[in-house]
Order: C-alpha cells, then structure tokens, then sequence
C-alpha cells in the first residue's frame, strides 16, 4: 500500500466541466463544451455501424491483446504488430509505464507546464518529477537534457504540448536524443498528431524503429472522436511492449472499444475532414485575436491557448453564464490565459463573439 504522505502529495486530475453539470447549474437549455478537447464532429458514422454486430457478444469477455485491432493498426503505421499496446485510454499507458520503469530514487524529467498525469504518476511511484520551465510555451530540450542524470528513468515529451498547443521539430527530438544517456527511456505523447499540418514535425515511428528508446503514445480519443470508449496505444520496441503487458490489466481495452476503434480507423476521409476543418477553425480563432491584438500560442493541436489579458478565471466564469465551457489557464500555470477547444463554425463564431462581450472588444465579422 502507498504511503499516506506520498498519496498527499498527489494531485486529482481535474476534467474540463461537464456539460450536463452546467446545464444543471444554471438553468440553461444549450450549452456548448469547448473545454476538453474532443472532437466537435462525433466520430465516423461506421463506427455505430459496427456496434451493432457486438450485441451477441456482450456476455464475453474481450481478447486481451486486441489481435484485430492491433493487425489493423499495425498495417496503417507500417509497423510490426509486436510493437503495439493497447491501453484504457493512452492516460492508462502512461500508468503502466510508470509502474514497469519507475521506483523510488529514480527521477522523471518533464515541462513545467503540461499534461498533469507525467508528473502524478511519477509521485504515485515515489519517484522524484523534475519539472523543466517552458520557453515561451515550448518544450526547453536543452535545459532538459541538462537535467537528466544517473538518477533518471523517463524523459516526458508531450507534442503537440497540452495546453500550449506548441510542437517541437523532428530535428530538434533526434537532436535531444542524441544528447541523452542510453538507460533514459524518451516517451513522445502524440494525443493530437493527426491534427497537426506543420512539416517540421517528428516522424516519430521512424525513430522507434531505430532507437529502442523511444515510446510513442497515440489516442483514438481526439481526431477519432473516440473519447467515451477509452482507448489509445502505444508504438514502442518489442521489449518495452513485452514489460508494460506485464503490468497491463486484463482486458483493458473492451470489446466495444476494440471495435469502434476499427471502424474509425478504416474512415481516412472522415480523419482528413476532421483535420481539415480544424485547421480552417484554428486560423479563423486566430484571425480574430490579432485583429482583437490578443497573443496565442502557435496552435498545432485542436485547441488555442489565448492570454485574455484578464484574470482568467474571471473569463472562464463570464463565459460559463453564456453557456460557453473553455479551461481556465489559472489552474494550468497561466493566470490570465484561456484554453478553447477547436469547434465548428458556428461554435467558433458563437465563442468569439461571447467572448468578445467578456472582454469589452469589439463583435467579431460574420463568416459566411
């Protein structure tokens, strides 16, 4: 059993509000989640489709390692499928990979400001989570490199970086590798690749297949539109995959779950939309706050980190009322920031202009 004063120093992971709770709340008849990251389209129209031939077999446990699944993938990454691990989300790959590599007196290096569950599993484990300060919303490879020792076990690397949306180039990861001793596992979270349009960025299943090194972790929860079925996977050498499956619970990735994933892997022309239209929302949202002189990190996942300029809080409660859910960046390490999910034109335009009677600026254009 963990010690109580470790478990103390852990925090709980809090979600952007729920929907139904602020309809609850406030009395409201429409209120719109931009809050979390999830994908404003659902998810492929073939995924219900293939729902239906599971009802015969809800009785029955699933297979453990998703062999369909993992086939499947296997041949959409060109990878061999002993590479591959499944997880209730890529939040539980995380946990299994703390738990197969961490101990006490071991260290965790990762940005000061990023996905909370690097730094939470590493206290679960007891190990030490040495948070490297960001520049100007952007991984700092170098002082991290700087920061890894003897002590050492995992190097978290989230790209695109939640919340700041920011990515670091491939030259710059293969350059951060090769400055890392040999016994420093590099994990590259990649929830939001399939959103990203930038060239520069990493072609990280290459450098799997070179460097035993590295774990890539990818999500069916974002572009997928996957979200409520929980679940991701890991890219990684055969024996970190043989390790982790050692800690893997059984049948962690359901059988539902194993089966939308199919199907929404199978639909490329839904992904490219999806991608597409993000893209269109992302330069819309960002057209609007320069001519509003507002700053933003450079967006390349589904979401922008904008600085409002007031306390955040403030905004993110203002917004609430108007039946707009965003993230307040007060509790992300950015007071006076807001992080808002990607939607669709019209939930854009519906943000925008909210968000416009929030801040005193002037209404935005309409788009047609």
């Amino acid at each position: 059993m963990k010690s109580k004063s470790v478990l103390q120093g852990v925090p709980v992971y809090q979600p952007g509000k729920p929907l139904e709770e602020v309809k609850r709340e406030l009395g409201l008849e429409e209120v719109i989640k931009l809050a979390s990251n999830e994908n404003p389209y659902g998810c492929s129209p073939s995924v219900w489709e293939s729902l239906t031939e599971e009802q015969a077999h809800l009785f029955m446990y699933p297979e453990g390692g998703a062999p369909q699944l993992r086939q499947e993938l296997a041949s959409h990454l060109n990878v061999s499928t002993d590479r591959i691990l499944f997880g209730n989300g890529s939040d539980e790959i995380v946990q299994m990979i703390a738990r197969t590599y961490l101990e006490p007196g071991y260290e965790a290096v990762m940005a000061d400001i990023t996905f909370p569950r690097y730094k939470t599993q590493t206290l679960i484990e007891g190990c030490t989570p040495v948070e490297v300060p960001m520049v100007e919303g952007t991984h700092d490879l170098d002082a991290m490199a700087r920061a890894v020792n003897d002590h050492t076990r995992i190097v978290w690397v989230c790209n695109p970086n939640n919340p700041t949306g920011t990515i670091i180039s491939h030259d710059a990861l293969v350059s951060f590798l090769d400055r890392l001793p040999d016994h420093v596992l590099v994990v590259v979270d990649e929830a939001y690749q399939e959103y990203v349009t930038d060239p520069s960025y990493p072609d990280t299943l290459s450098l799997v297949e070179k460097d035993p090194r590295v774990v890539v972790l990818r999500t069916f929860s974002k572009i997928y539109g996957l979200a409520a079925f929980r679940i991701g996977y890991a890219v990684a050498s055969p024996g970190i995959v043989d390790e982790m499956n050692r800690v893997r619970e059984p049948f962690n990735a359901n059988r539902l779950a194993q089966r939308a994933a199919r199907a929404a892997l199978a639909d490329r022309e839904f992904v490219e939309n999806c991608r597409r239209e993000n893209r269109r929302g992302i330069e819309r949202i960002q057209a609007q706050l320069d001519e509003w002189g507002l700053s933003y990190f450079p967006a390349h996942g589904n979401f922008v980190m904008m600085d409002t300029e007031k306390p955040a809080d403030d905004v993110f409660q203002c917004l609430l009322e108007k039946g707009m859910i965003v993230r307040s960046g007060a509790a992300l390490g950015y007071p006076t920031h807001i992080r808002v999910t990607v939607g669709t034109p019209e939930q854009n335009q519906r943000f925008l202009q909210e968000l416009a009677g929030c801040l005193h600026l002037p209404k935005p254009k309409e788009v047609a």
